[in-house]
This record gives structure tokens, sequence and C-alpha cells, in this order.
């Protein structure tokens, strides 16, 4: 082990300002938290500073709006920085998405240098030996030009690249886990034989943290894996197991390309089409660690780095547990709409076509709002499930998330959770949820539920559907579905109040 010595991020044990991009998304919602415990001070850039709002840790660090492809709030959130995280891509927002990543990477990297930044630290991908950046996928070799123009920013780097990342609520998991409890005998890809490093979450939050403190002439790429090499076809065996499952019987076939596999996950695994993908296309290649360096840096402590099954017993405990704290759905879905709800009836943006519905409700205010916050999920929407289903499935089609992403929490909801094809994107507790729709359509959606009143008095639920159309084919989706939403919207009010009075 090399002794950390005293050197520009602070001799071990003191605190540095650490900036983290990212801090709404998977992994940066949780390292947060680790380095706020590590007694270090945090400041986030994030585009919508309410996502974090939140989060019990929100009071604890400082909050900067900007993104990392606008330099100037990237100059701002840099100063007085000694330690920046880049935990962010451009994966799916558009087929142009590796120009985007390299333009942010450039600001991200010339920023920190500028503002006298002592440490970057990025988490990639681990990409396989001998295939050549070119013949990678689109996702792996943007994740390696972007680690390697952070390495050539002259601040020094850690490059940390790992494959599978195992833990509650990431998208690598979630797709393991629904296709062994799914399918008992599976028809599968030829990749399930791919030879694979997974690491626990635990882990890669330990060594991110760790890396806060690395000696200043430190700057290269560290490969960062669990204790196991594995075929994608054991893990789903072990997985088994570790659930208490029976073994699955598995059928590889040749036939099935990346994009064929992608739509196969997206069909049986609650992770779209469009997420799924440069997951199966990372395993087309053997992924497994070529060194294991960063333990001179930052070592193990006993039981560490975690085998797969104890990540996934970890996982599994707490999804059964309901403390799943951060999603692969954390972050906004590519692609999806991001704008707040236009301020209404005054709004001079075009077309808001609106569906209101007021029901009395003979029931606590607390009762009323228990139902409305655990809706969606394995709860339901409260009326005419078919039709729900049916939109779900349309929109898996179409590449949308359907309704299968599900929630976070069982009972509670925060800014910026997933729910379903929704988002959250207000919620003031015991009065409104207001929920923005990421599912394919011709204009955006926002579905908003009250409690009016309180329970010294008469409560009434509301309950509004808005959409703004985007040119004439948003115009005709909204008279083609308007028919059906007195079943919809209104069957939707009616339960929900009912399901409030059958809690009393």
């Amino acid at each position: 082990m090399v002794p950390l010595a005293e050197d520009k991020t602070g001799a071990a044990g003191e605190a540095v300002t650490c900036l983290v991009t990212g801090a709404s998304g998977y992994i940066g919602g949780r390292l947060v938290p680790e380095l706020l415990d590590a007694g270090h001070r945090v400041r986030c850039l994030v585009r919508t500073p309410r996502k974090l709002r939140d989060h019990p840790w929100a009071d604890r660090v400082e909050i900067v709006q900007g993104d990392v492809t606008d330099a100037d709030s990237v100059a701002r959130a840099m100063a007085g920085v000694d330690v920046a995280y880049y935990l962010v891509h451009a994966l799916g927002t558009s087929r142009d998405f590796e120009r985007t990543d390299r333009a942010a990477a450039r600001i991200f990297g010339g920023q920190a240098r500028g503002a006298g930044v002592r440490r970057l630290v990025y988490l990639g991908g681990l990409a396989p030996p001998g295939v050549r950046e070119r013949d990678l996928s689109p996702h792996l070799r943007s994740r390696a030009e972007v680690g390697r123009i952070l390495l050539d920013s002259g601040v020094p780097t850690a490059v940390l690249r790992a494959a599978v990342i195992i833990g509650s609520g990431s998208a690598s998991f979630e797709m393991l886990r629904y296709l062994t409890e799914r399918l008992p005998v599976m028809v599968t890809p030829r990749w399930v034989h791919t030879r694979i490093q997974p690491i626990a979450v635990r882990d890669v939050l330990r060594i991110l943290v760790g890396c806060a403190r690395l000696p200043a002439e430190v700057s290269r790429s560290f490969d960062i894996g669990g204790p196991e090499v594995l075929t994608y076809l054991t893990m789903m065996q072990r997985y088994a197991a570790v659930a208490g499952l029976r073994r699955r019987l598995v059928v590889p076939v040749p036939v099935l390309t990346p994009g064929l596999s992608s739509h196969w996950v997206g069909l049986v695994t609650p992770v779209p089409a469009a997420i799924a993908r440069p997951l199966t296309e990372s395993l087309r290649h053997e992924v497994v660690c070529r060194e294991n360096d960063i333990e001179r840096y930052v070592p193990s402590p006993p039981g560490h780095p975690l085998g797969l099954d104890q990540a996934v017993s970890l996982a599994l405990q707490r999804v059964r547990e309901a403390q799943v704290t951060t999603r692969w759905s954390s972050a906004s879905v590519p692609g999806a709409p991001s704008d707040p709800l236009p301020t209404d009836p005054d709004w001079a943006g075009g077309s808001l076509y609106t569906d209101v519905r007021e029901c009395a409700a003979q029931v606590p205010a607390e009762a009323l709002w228990q139902v409305i916050e655990g809706i969606g999920g394995e709860n339901g929407w409260y009326s005419f499930p078919l039709a729900w289903a049916v939109r779900g499935w349309l929109d898996r089609l179409v590449g949308g998330v359907g309704l299968r992403r599900g929630r976070r929490d069982a009972r509670r909801l925060r800014v910026g959770d997933s729910l379903d094809f929704w988002r959250v994107e207000e919620i003031v507790h015991g009065q409104l949820l207001r929920l923005r729709a990421e599912m394919r359509l011709p204009g955006l959606a926002w579905l908003e539920m009250r409690v009016e009143g309180d329970s010294g008095g008469p409560v009434r639920y509301r309950q509004r559907a808005l959409f703004h159309p985007r040119g004439l084919l948003g115009h005709l989706y909204w008279w083609g579905v308007s028919p059906f939403h007195a079943v919809v919207f209104g069957g939707m009010a009616r339960n929900i109040v009912r399901a409030a009075a059958r809690t009393r």
C-alpha cells in the first residue's frame, strides 16, 4: 500500500470541497451522502435544483443550477472546489450524443483547470481488452473518449472503469433481476456466455470517496471490479439461488443482435430498450479487469470487495424493505420532456387542454393523501387497468418507458422520482402531487392531484389532466383520446376517494 502523502488534495483525513455532477442520478445521488459522511463539503451542479429538494441530505449541500454543456455555469460551480466528480453522460439524448459528451468533457476539464481544481474523478465503463476503440459500442466508445479528454485536461484525474454494477435500483441489477425472476425458461442471446467482472455499488461508492484523497501525482485510469469473474449465465443462476428460485433453464441462440436483444430486454424487464441497448452492447465483449492498482491507494476494508452473492442479497434486502435510495430511473429519460407546467390560465405558449374532475370526500384529508401518494406501481391507477396497461404497452412499442418502471418507494414520493411513465414534478405533502408524462406523446402532459380542505372541514379531491399539443398531430391526439377520459379519469377520481374511505 502506498501511504497517502500530504499533497495538494489535503492530508489523509482532511476535509475537501467536492463538486458532484449528476447528483439527481443513480450514482451521484448515493455518492453525495457518502462524501458528507466522510466529512467533506459538497456542492452539486444540477439543471433542476428542485429535484434535490426532498433528499434527506439536501440542506447539507450547496446547490448550483447549471449544465455541464454551459461553460459559465460550470465555472461558477468550480469556484473554490478541490475535487470534481464527473458522473453525467448524454447517452441517448440524440443520435449525436458522442459529440455532446465530447464537448461537455472539454468544458468540464477546461473550467476545472482554470479554477485550480486539484482532482477530477470520472466513473466510466470497462473496455474489453484487445478491441480497438472504433470497434466498441457507441456507449463504451464515448465513455472511453470522455475519460481520455479529462486525463488530457491538465488536472490530475482518476478514471474509474467498471463493468456491471450490482446494487438495488441499478439498471444492470434490474435487468438481471427481472430476466431471472420472470423467465424460468429463457431463450437468450450468445452474450450470456460473455465473461464479466461485476462490482457491488457499495464498493464503487467506497472507491469514489477514496479518490478524493489520491496523491496529486496520480493521474490515470483504474479498472475496478469485484472478486469474481463470471458469465452472465452464471450470474443469472447465482441470482436465482440467492433469491430462492428454482434453477433456470437457459437456451442461447445466435440470432439476437444487440438491437433485438435490447427490445427483448425491454419486453421482459422495466428497463426500456433505449437504456437496455448500451447495456447489452457492452456485453458483446469480455469485460474483465486487467489490473487492480486502485488497491494501492484505496485499500479494501475486511470483507470487501463484495462477491456477487452478497451484493445481490443486499440489493434484494433493500428492495424488500423499500430502502432503495436511488434507481436507474432517477435520472431523466433520454428524450423525455423536461419543461415544467406552464402557468395557466394566462399562459401565452399556445393551446393547453385540460380535463378537470372533482369529488367530495367524506374522509380525513390524511387518508385521501395517503392514497394519492401511494398511486402507481403495485397499487395501480385506480381506473380501468386494461386501458392503462394497453397505454403502457403502446409506449414500449414506440421506444418509451412504459408502465413498468414502478416506484422507488411504495409509500413515499419525492420530486424527481419516476412513477411508471410519469415523473414527480412537484409534491406538497398532504396537498398536491403533480406528475409530468415521460411517455412518447405529440406534446407535453401533466396529471395533477390535490386535496382541498383539511380534517377540520369538508374535504374535496381535485384532479386535472393537462396537455400542450405539438402541431396538428398533438391536437388530433387529444381529441382522439378525450372520449375515453370520462372512463379513465372520471373513474380514477371516484375510485381514489373510495379507496381513501376504505382506509378509515
